[in-house]
């Protein structure tokens, strides 16, 4: 684990090297500055994960250093903490106005102290990995959304079959982790039609039988594009078996039952459901009522019956 680098500005020359010490024997790397200006100077070739921070400080005090930290977009999520003698009500409500993460006034107990860097750091980090997903998240559903283009009659389609993934996974009373996974398998579960060729996914009239050999392949190339990317790992599943069905007639391993895993039972719905009621080349557009009635029909011959019952939930039609 990377070494966390914590910057203190503080001009009173004792206090500083005494904060330093202590930090240091708590395993931090630590840059000091004497005032905001100092700061600023060493931020230009080193970025801090966190900041301590006096107010009253020579040729450029707290609140300007503050202000100049958070207008540079590559510094705004770095966590800032005041530590000052200026424990005045209006000193404090100025600070939380600017949006100073927290507030320490001296003297401050080493306990309270480290405390305070520590939880500002997990929190940092925690707010990290989220953007991180979400980032990821994002270019993903670019990447399905790429493959979309292809055919102009399915763009929306990944975000459509993740909506209503989550929908199905939230009635199911599944926990925040696993429809983590399943927001991926939707987003990707049509990836192997990158492989696909456009004759044959603009095809207008039926398949031949050369042709639906090649569509169907699509579920196991998407798992196999996947198979080397552990973060992606709960999804392979779901892209594989997303056309499996519930009696045992689908594709590619013919998995029959509670053998089909969960996520794709949901995948499977919910991309059924969008593909109905969206216009396609080989079929007209059906209506939301059309559908539901294929689906709810379909219960325990094509689709988990559970699922389905979820499903008839999420849309209000239980």
């Amino acid at each position: 684990m990377s070494v966390l680098t914590l910057l203190i500005v503080e001009d009173h020359d004792i206090l500083r090297e005494g904060l330093q010490l202590l930090l240091e024997t708590e395993g931090y790397r630590v840059a000091a500055a004497m005032h905001g200006q100092d700061a600023l100077n060493q931020m230009e070739t080193m970025t801090p994960d966190l900041i301590l921070s006096d107010i009253s400080m020579p040729e450029m005090d707290g609140y300007a250093f503050y202000e100049a930290v958070r207008a540079r977009p590559e510094w705004v999520a770095i966590p800032f903490i005041f530590l000052t003698a200026r424990g005045d009500r209006d000193d404090v409500f100025t600070s939380r106005k600017l949006g100073v993460e927290d507030y320490l006034v001296k003297p401050i107990q080493r306990h309270e102290l480290i405390t305070t860097i520590r939880s500002r750091l997990e929190r940092s980090q925690q707010l990290m990995l989220v953007q991180l997903q979400q980032a990821y998240e994002a270019s993903l559903i670019m990447l399905a959304n790429a493959i979309e283009l292809r055919d102009k009659y399915t763009r929306g389609h990944v975000d459509r079959v993740m909506e209503f993934t989550v929908k199905i996974a939230e009635q199911l009373g599944m926990n925040s982790m696993q429809i983590s996974s399943l927001r991926f398998g939707a987003i990707l579960h049509d990836i192997g039609k990158i492989y696909i060729r456009e004759g044959v996914l603009r095809k207008a009239g039926p398949l031949n039988h050369q042709e639906w050999g090649e569509m169907k392949r699509h579920a196991e190339i998407g798992a196999n594009l996947l198979r080397n990317i552990p973060y992606l790992s709960g999804a392979i599943p779901i892209i594989r078996h997303h056309h499996e069905r519930w009696d045992g007639q689908g594709y590619p391993d013919g998995l029959a039952g509670d053998k089909i895993p969960l996520g794709a039972r949901i995948v499977a719905v919910a991309d059924t459901y969008d593909a109905m009621t969206t216009a396609r080349v080989y079929h007209n557009e059906n209506t939301p009522e059309q559908a539901i009635e294929e689906i709810r029909s379909g219960s325990g011959t094509r689709y988990d019956p559970t699922v389905v019952n979820a499903f008839l939930f999420a849309v209000g039609k239980n």
